[in-house]
């Protein structure tokens, strides 16, 4: 049982011990899945070139997240996280239930359906999806047929959730790839996309979003602090060939694509996996996209009404376009993309899934994943092979989450046709940091929509709360947030409502629950 105090609601919070640390160190990476005897691989003929995702999460209530690992044609696997105390070795092993042992899996994405605080899976596939019942300590099962949620034979590859206002249930966005029953396929041959809502505690008939454009990645988020979350798609050029771009739908009624009307700019691009993160302090989230060749980092227009981005100049250093190890000039593969902070010295960083498709020729064949390290001028540099993580297997999936709760953020890669990866960051010098769970009432317990708020010494970190993103791979593990040398931090939350809480001094080195209470926040050390 979590040992726990509850703080008051003024009042400084105190957690660890609270340093001004030296000057962060070049990020290291330790590889520990040898040593833990994991040989899972992501496997499968050309249904399975794409997905092969990792969904991160706490399912024993023990605040070390789980790992279920998308198998392909190979079983999906539960690995339970064994690590022996806080800041030890990382260690899992497997201990997959029935209910999780599925064949056709592409990727899946925790959330909690039902606001019971246990978390529930979506589980994408080759086939019928699968919307599975967390029961607690790992256990699971199939919602029952009352809820309302059917799936058809898909090949489904993206998936993002959101809670509409008023609803008791989310609303679920699965994006769907190659339609593999027209005969004509499968080139300009993409499925449409399929949006389930609710109504009252059940879902209803669900909305076909059309057109399809073979969607890989999709994320609700409120890309301009609206107070809505819209749905963004990414999809593979390499199939629609022509008449598709990027989408994005303004969560409307009924829904309905932006266009040109709105100041939406129509691109292309081989869309894999989407991360959305503001690292500018402005509170605007910035964007960075997946693809074939040049990686995009996008920033919202500000000076244009409506959802215009531009791409970052090339001097950012986030193209990443080919790869930095070995002989082989051709363009890099994008999957998996997310932001965060290495090294704990309050800038979040990017790491990029890499790997050939199978055997295409006009990519490259030894494609390292990359980690972009950002400096204090907002640019970024490659650290993936003194960091250790520069790995030439196909990879897909990835997390980056802390596995170990030592305020270090880790790191798991899912490879086609090669094993799992999990690498523990063992950086020696680094900043100080928090993690944080944020919880509410039902419906909506995890307050997806709601923005977590830090500040110290005039400088601003903002977190929206989401499910989805990424390729195949979704995370529900504590929110990490690198502090630098900041020892003293005001904390505050917009819930997904738009109310605002005061703002609480905490003290940082620590893991807290935030709480939302009756006029503020009740906060728990973990």
């Amino acid at each position: 049982m979590l040992a726990k105090r509850v703080l008051a609601i003024i009042g400084l919070i105190t957690g660890a011990q609270v340093h001004a640390p030296a000057a962060a160190e070049a990020p290291l990476f330790e590889n520990r899945s040898a040593g833990l005897g994991i040989t899972h691989q992501y496997m499968g003929g050309w249904e399975y070139f794409v997905g092969g995702g990792v969904a991160t999460f706490d399912c024993n209530n023990d605040l070390f997240p789980e790992l279920f690992v998308a198998g392909g044609e190979n079983a999906s696997t539960l690995f339970r996280n064994v690590t022996d105390k806080r800041a030890g070795a990382v260690a899992y092993e497997e201990s997959t239930p029935d209910a999780l042992k599925l064949t056709g899996v592409t990727g899946a994405y925790p959330l909690d359906v039902n606001g019971d605080a246990i978390m529930d899976l979506m589980v994408l596939r080759v086939g019928e999806n699968k919307l599975v019942q967390g029961l607690g300590d790992c256990k699971f099962t199939e919602f029952p047929e009352a809820l309302g949620f059917e799936s058809p034979e898909k090949w489904s590859t993206a998936f993002s959730a959101t809670w509409e206002t008023g609803q008791a249930l989310p609303t679920l966005a699965v994006g769907n790839y190659v339609d593999r029953t027209n005969p004509d396929g499968p080139f300009e041959a993409c499925d449409t996309n399929t949006l389930y809502q609710p109504e009252g505690n059940k879902f209803v008939q669900p909305l076909a979003l059309s057109p399809g454009y073979c969607a890989l990645s999709a994320l609700f988020s409120d890309w301009g602090r609206n107070g809505r979350q819209d749905l963004r798609l990414s999809n593979d050029r390499h199939y629609y060939v022509r008449r598709g771009s990027e989408q994005m739908w303004a969560m409307e009624e009924p829904p309905r694509l932006y266009g040109e009307g709105d100041n939406w700019q129509e691109f292309t691009l081989w869309g894999m996996g989407i991360a959305s993160r503001d690292i500018s302090g402005d509170g605007i989230p910035e964007l960075m996209l997946s693809s074939m060749g040049d990686q995009k980092f996008q920033l919202l227009d500000l000076d244009a009404q409506g959802p215009r981005f531009v791409d970052a100049t090339y001097e950012r250093g986030t193209t990443a376009q080919r790869p930095y190890m070995g002989d082989d000039g051709r363009p890099s593969t994008g999957w998996q993309t997310e932001f965060g902070d290495v090294q704990n010295d309050g800038r979040d960083d990017i790491f990029i899934a890499k790997g050939n498709v199978e055997e295409m020729p006009s990519a490259a064949m030894k494609d390292p994943n990359n980690l972009l390290i950002q400096d204090e001028k907002g640019n970024f540099s490659e650290a993936g092979g003194e960091a250790g993580i520069g790995s030439f297997a196909r990879s897909r999936g990835a997390t980056l989450s802390d596995l170990n709760l030592d305020g270090l953020l880790d790191l798991v890669v899912v490879n086609r046709r090669a094993p799992l990866e999990i690498y523990q960051n063992v950086t020696a010098t680094s900043g100080n940091w928090l993690l944080i769970d944020v919880v509410q009432d039902r419906p909506n317990q995890r307050a997806i929509g709601g923005w977590i708020e830090l500040e110290s010494a005039g400088k601003r970190w903002f977190r929206e709360l989401t499910i989805g993103g990424g390729h195949a791979s979704g995370s529900a593990s504590l929110n990490h947030f690198g502090l630098g040398d900041a020892v003293e931090v005001r904390l505050r939350m917009v819930w997904p409502d738009g109310s605002v809480s005061p703002w609480q001094d905490v003290a940082v080195n620590q893991i807290l629950r935030v709480n939302r209470a009756e006029g503020g926040l009740n906060i728990e050390e973990l």
